[in-house]
């Protein structure tokens, strides 16, 4: 899923103002919440369907934000959806902006430096993507124009891996979608999830993956702050969910069993996860600058394969 390189990281900080006048808020507040609890505020992007997105009316909706919904239930919490752009997403948190991340986030050793993580909810793969019609693997991108969203595992393997490749980093993953099918560049190296769910669409219906997913050991997390105990109360709720079949639900509304997504169409989250107030969250731009997974069930947690 999402990489970010540590000394990014430090720089980003720097900015912690980024994106967060923009920031919408959707409030969860589960009938049996006391009153007085202080909210959890859940930092998400809203640029990665089927994990979270937006629907037509602009309200966030998606695989974590229904987990995070179940989640808050589970601890009998008050929760806000908080849509922010990816760079921000870590600076907010050391800010005291947020106080958990769902965002497709990989729980690398970098990151974890910086901040702790949950027990992983999702494992990643990647995959590449091009024309359908002509074989291709790592070692035929040499000066080929290869896009990847910045900041990602995805950009970081296909830096060590084939630094030959013309690589054309995007801000966001709809971005590369749109000049890969504009011819602008040649392929796309991607976690499988997201991809998969545009392959299925009208503008990726000339694209392919090519060979195998590529199992890079990735597991995406809740990222909260160093030392916080929120991070035992998510991991208390998540084993909760998955003993008790709410985990499993959730996965399979979003992903069927060979690992393709499977997101509702413009659906939002269910009566029966916490009630999600109306937001104000602006929808995606589209600008220039790239995250996925085939998930099975196996030990409880859903198994992917890109991101």
């Amino acid at each position: 899923m999402k990489l970010k390189a540590l000394a990014v990281l430090t720089a980003v900080f720097a900015l912690t103002a980024c994106g967060n006048n923009d920031t919408a808020k959707i409030q969860s507040k589960p009938s049996d919440a006391p009153k007085n609890q202080s909210v959890i505020r859940i930092a998400t992007e809203t640029s990665f369907k089927p994990f979270s997105y937006l629907d037509t009316s602009g309200k966030p909706i998606g695989y974590e934000i229904d987990l995070a919904n179940a989640l808050c239930q589970e601890m009998k919490a008050n929760c806000e959806i908080v849509p922010q752009e990816w760079d921000s997403l870590i600076p907010s948190l050391q800010a005291n902006k947020s106080d958990a991340i769902m965002a497709g986030m990989s729980a690398t050793e970098e990151r974890a430096l910086v901040v702790d993580f949950s027990d992983p909810y999702f494992n990643n793969t990647l995959v590449l993507v091009g024309k359908k019609g002509t074989p291709a693997t790592l070692g035929d991108l040499v000066g080929k124009n290869v896009g990847v969203q910045q900041a990602t595992v995805s950009a970081d393997y296909l830096a060590k891996n084939q630094p030959k490749a013309v690589i054309k980093s995007y801000d966001k993953q709809d971005n590369a979608y749109l000049d890969l099918s504009a011819g602008r560049i040649d392929f796309m190296l991607s976690d499988i999830v997201p991809i998969s769910d545009w392959l299925k669409s009208d503008a990726g219906k000339d694209f392919e993956i090519k060979g195998e997913p590529i199992d890079i050991n990735d597991h995406v997390a809740i990222a909260v702050r160093k030392g916080d105990a929120l991070k035992d109360r998510f991991n208390s709720a998540l084993s909760a969910l998955k003993t008790n079949g709410k985990y499993d639900e959730i996965t399979a509304k979003y992903f069927d069993p060979n690992g393709s997504a499977n997101a509702p169409a413009q659906e939002a989250s269910k009566a029966d996860t916490v009630a999600t107030d109306n937001a104000e969250a602006k929808k995606p731009e589209a600008s220039d600058a790239s995250k996925a997974q085939k998930p099975e069930a196996q030990n409880g947690e859903a198994k992917p394969e890109t991101k």
